[in-house]
């Protein structure tokens, strides 16, 4: 592969995607020309377009600017795995003799002679890389960080503040973190997932024991201590090397001391409610103080995270309504969420509204999805989020609904959103997905914001 840094021109096939566009954004920034496609416009492209980046929304050759066309050589195509075979883009390009590369490909290049810290884990990861990015730059670190959300305080998906380390998230889907080369790492969780891709559990757990085994002798792995992995551990009120003690919640904030193997540092303030979240810092913490951030800087910094866009944001709070808004797309990560709701508000009625993400998953995950889905006080399930995949008979929201446990459950169309949740009555409303539900949540706060 060409060495990057002396690329001209770049190219995103799915420049939407959030791993994608931080990339993009990386290389705009040092001076690349960059532009690329994606499928449908979203605020994120729309961000990209307002920092100057050129994206098209056709699958059309006329599309593609006529520099990329003209400079071969000059230019790298990156793509992600989600690209259909058939892409008219994707095709000419391998056919015309460019460069082409997947993403993940790119990032292990970008990050290969770095100092890298890496975050891996089915669940948690994005949360804990945001943190871990945040500390190191409020602490001094020369730290370029590639981020799997948006960052509430940065309002982007990518730190830049130097090139002396490098965070980034390390995505098991496609075992794309394989081609990552990290000093040190963190698996924060290894659940089943991406089935369509491992085919079963065993396979995606020998796919974190690879990526743990290319941690050198130098460096350190972390691990949530719930994992049969060996490094060194993380815990809430437990034994492990790094644990939470004396942990209380104050208005809303997590308040503990960290107990390391070196020292206990008393009185850190967390703003991000549920245990999940609690660990997702400690990690953060850890990886951080493990790199040789200042512990002396490091309270203040935790303080001032304000958290990662649809990561249990609070897009209404207010004493008469609350509207959350979640990524969560999987059974633990509901569950997650529903544990640190109860948290904060554990006498009132809460109304989840959930839309699943990919058929094999609901498929795969039916029973568990139920299960969590069953804790909340009342349900709306959307149609399932296609994203890659073709339906699969038999695979609805409907046949899922069934399997709830809950009087009060129903199927809502995207169309009737907002009306089946005036309709209604809750205190507090959680948006979960990982599909096109979070372009929905800014409606829905219009039209609840009067209300509130």
């Amino acid at each position: 592969m060409k060495n990057p840094d002396h690329i001209e021109h770049f190219y995103f096939i799915g420049i939407g995607g959030i791993g994608m566009s931080a990339l993009a954004r990386y290389f705009q920034a040092k001076g690349a020309k960059v532009c690329g496609y994606d499928r449908t416009p979203s605020k994120l492209t729309a961000e990209l377009e307002m920092e100057g980046i050129n994206i098209s929304y056709a699958d059309e050759l006329e599309a593609i600017p006529q520099n990329i066309l003209e400079d071969v050589e000059n230019s790298l195509v990156v793509y992600t795995p989600a690209v259909p075979k058939d892409h008219k883009q994707f095709g000419y390009f391998q056919q015309e003799g460019f460069e082409v590369v997947k993403r993940s490909e790119l990032l292990g290049m970008v990050t290969a002679n770095k100092y890298c810290l890496a975050v891996a884990g089915t669940h948690g990861k994005t949360t804990t890389t945001a943190i871990l990015g945040h500390l190191l730059k409020e602490t001094g670190a020369k730290v370029t960080a590639f981020l799997g959300g948006i960052s509430e305080d940065i309002q982007s998906n990518l730190i830049m503040q130097g090139d002396e380390v490098v965070v980034v998230e390390a995505d098991e889907f496609d075992r794309s973190f394989l081609r990552l080369s990290p000093n040190t790492a963190a698996i924060t969780s290894m659940d089943a997932d991406h089935l369509d891709i491992y085919g079963s559990k065993e396979e995606l757990e020998k796919s974190f024991k690879d990526f743990a085994a290319k941690i050198p002798e130098s460096g350190t792995l972390f691990v949530n201590n719930k994992l049969s992995l060996s490094g060194k551990t993380l815990g809430i009120n437990d034994a492990s090397d790094y644990s939470a003690k004396n942990v209380k919640i104050e208005n809303g904030t997590y308040v503990f001391d960290l107990k390391t193997p070196s020292q206990t540092i008393e009185n850190l303030r967390f703003n991000l409610p549920g245990n999940h979240n609690l660990l997702n810092a400690i990690t953060a913490l850890a990886m951080a103080i493990e790199y040789g951030s200042p512990t002396i800087d490091l309270a203040r910094a935790l303080y001032t995270f304000k958290g990662v866009r649809r990561r249990f944001n609070y897009k209404i709070k207010t004493d008469k309504l609350v509207l959350i808004d979640d990524y969560a797309h999987h059974p633990t990560e509901i569950s997650a969420v529903h544990q640190a709701v109860r948290a904060m508000y554990p006498d009132k009625i809460v109304l989840a509204v959930f839309q699943p993400h990919l058929f094999s998953r609901t498929r795969d995950f039916a029973e568990d999805f139920a299960s969590s889905l069953s804790e909340f006080d009342k349900v709306f399930l959307m149609d399932i989020y296609p994203a890659r995949e073709t339906p699969i008979e038999g695979i609805t929201s409907a046949w899922l609904l069934e399997q709830i446990e809950n009087d009060y459950k129903r199927l809502v169309s995207k169309h009737h959103l907002i009306e089946s949740i005036r309709s209604e009555y809750a205190d507090v409303i959680v948006m979960m997905g990982a599909g096109d539900i979070g372009d929905e949540v800014e409606s829905v706060q219009k039209a609840l914001q009067n209300e509130a």
